[in-house]
């Protein structure tokens, strides 16, 4: 029997709602995009660069009920992680974990200690200015900090660019309930431009203008070289 226009119409929503179902889940549950707005990775991520993440690694959480699954494994020192900001619990960071809970975090001019040890800078990690020194019974600073136990279920996060992150440092330790998820790799990279027409709601034209001048530098603005990088 042929089918009905209504029953063509209810297969083809019903098609929708279960993509947009499968959609949601993928991105709350799996893998997420997300992009780098920030110098406080570099040179490991630059200003640009859109990563993927996985975020079933260290226990999704499903939409809707919010519950969490079962973690492969928690963070640990060396992974780059993304988290929400403790500071709001809305606002996404990205940072590399350098200490879990437990472990001693000490920094001596620069130098990062964890229970003791000196950790090793990533291969892509840079310092741009002098050191802060800490007077005798001062406060910590960027550059001279602790010694502090991370507290237990908690992450101590740092920037790559160590001089120039807004991180555990300044902030506390980041608790795994803010955990999202680890980035993977780097599935696109759009180089800034300062002389990039703005988008101006008060200017019909400007979005044309942005597109027409975007497809004309295309070219240049793409960081080829950086595409599907993985993160390390």
């Amino acid at each position: 029997m042929p089918k009905s226009a209504f029953d063509i119409i209810w297969e083809n929503v019903k098609s929708f709602l279960i993509a947009i179902v499968l959609a949601v889940i993928i991105k709350t549950s799996i893998v997420e995009a997300y992009k780098i707005p920030s110098a406080s990775m570099e040179d490991t991520l630059l200003v640009g660069d859109f990563l993927i993440a996985n975020k079933f690694k260290y226990g999704a959480r499903l939409p809707v009920v919010n519950w969490q699954l079962p973690a492969f494994r928690d963070p640990q020192p060396g992974d780059v992680v993304i988290f929400k900001w403790p500071g709001d619990g809305v606002t996404n960071y990205i940072k590399r974990c350098v200490a879990v809970g437990g472990q001693t975090v000490e920094i001596k001019d620069k130098i990062l200690y964890v229970d003791g040890k000196v950790f090793p800078n990533p291969e892509m990690s840079k310092f741009t200015r002098p050191v802060v020194s800490r007077p005798p019974g001062g406060e910590d600073t960027r550059d001279n900090y602790g010694p502090k136990v991370v507290p237990r279920d908690c992450y101590f996060m740092m920037g790559d660019n160590r001089d120039n992150s807004y991180d555990s440092r300044f902030w506390g330790p980041v608790h795994k309930d803010l955990i999202l998820g680890e980035a993977m790799f780097i599935h696109w990279s759009w180089r800034p431009d300062e002389k990039s027409p703005e988008i101006s709601i008060s200017d019909p034209l400007s979005v044309p203008r942005l597109f027409l001048y975007n497809v004309a530098h295309f070219p240049q603005r793409v960081r080829w070289n950086r595409l599907f990088n993985i993160i390390n």
